[in-house]
């Protein structure tokens, strides 16, 4: 057991031998520290959490009573095989929430990026990859094989189906089951999940031009209502435009993927 002497654990917490603690870690009372795990610098692990099997978390991460981080996948294929959990820089894990490692057949590690609020009693699936600044609102369910792109909020009581991938920026409605790959900076809403348009708001939170929002717009017009499939579409969008945002959604669509697309309405 490697536990640096700036670290803060408590009488009555479970450390396993193997665990690696960092600087500035508080590890509270009746939690649980596997022996594969590490914890990097200023990690706070609060009362009855735990953290088992090969997971890494990131320095300043939080974790809340009650959460449990790097179970192992709840995959009827899962033979025991050594897999991984790695979470990002500042996340806040939240009550309840639970993280799970991988599978040997999604590549054997689930991520999670920096900056990440997981909310009360949510979760994150096997092979699952987060971005950076994502937020999961209460009780969201991410299932395996799911690729989540930096900054997209999704709201409580949603659901994310295995192998659809969420664009950078997008914002999932509460109340919402997604089961087809949404587009960077979409909008989806109801309980099927409906791309009902561009997340505007968040949009302009970060900063981003009017000139590129009036491009977005028009972007998002000629996927609703113009000729061919969508995938012609965004090859004319990614060869007619200057706007790095466009471009980036017409990449997206032209991106293989395991699932088929919300189509604009």
């Amino acid at each position: 057991m490697a536990v640096d002497p700036g670290a803060r654990i408590h009488s009555a917490a479970i450390i396993e031998e193997g665990a690696a603690i960092g600087d500035g870690c508080v590890v509270g009372p009746f939690s649980v520290i596997g022996a594969e795990v590490v914890l990097e610098a200023g990690v706070d692990v609060r009362s009855h959490a735990v953290v088992t099997g090969a997971t890494r978390i990131g320095a300043g991460t939080v974790v809340f009573p009650y959460a449990c981080v790097g179970e192992i996948p709840q995959d009827l294929k899962y033979a025991g095989e050594h897999t991984r959990l790695e979470v990002g820089a500042r996340c806040r894990i939240r009550e309840g929430a639970t993280l799970n490692t991988g599978t040997a057949g999604g590549g054997g590690v689930t991520r999670v990026g920096d900056d990440c609020l997981l909310m009360t009693g949510a979760h994150v699936g096997h092979d699952a990859r987060l971005g950076d600044g994502v937020i999961l609102a209460n009780q969201v369910a991410i299932a395996g094989h799911c690729v989540i792109g930096d900054n997209v909020t999704i709201g409580g009581l949603s659901g994310v189906h295995q192998f659809v991938r969420i664009g950078r920026g997008a914002m999932i409605g509460a109340l919402t089951m997604v089961t087809h790959d949404v587009m960077p900076y979409g909008l989806v809403q109801g309980p099927r999940g409906v791309l009902e348009g561009l997340n505007l708001i968040g949009l302009k939170r970060r900063g981003v031009a009017r000139d590129e929002l009036s491009g977005l717009r028009e972007a998002y017009a000629e996927l609703a209502s113009g000729d061919g499939t969508l995938q012609e579409k965004a090859r004319r969008m990614a060869e007619g435009s200057s706007s790095a945002h466009v471009r980036e959604i017409a990449a997206f669509l032209l991106e293989d993927t395991e699932r088929s697309f919300l189509k604009p309405q």
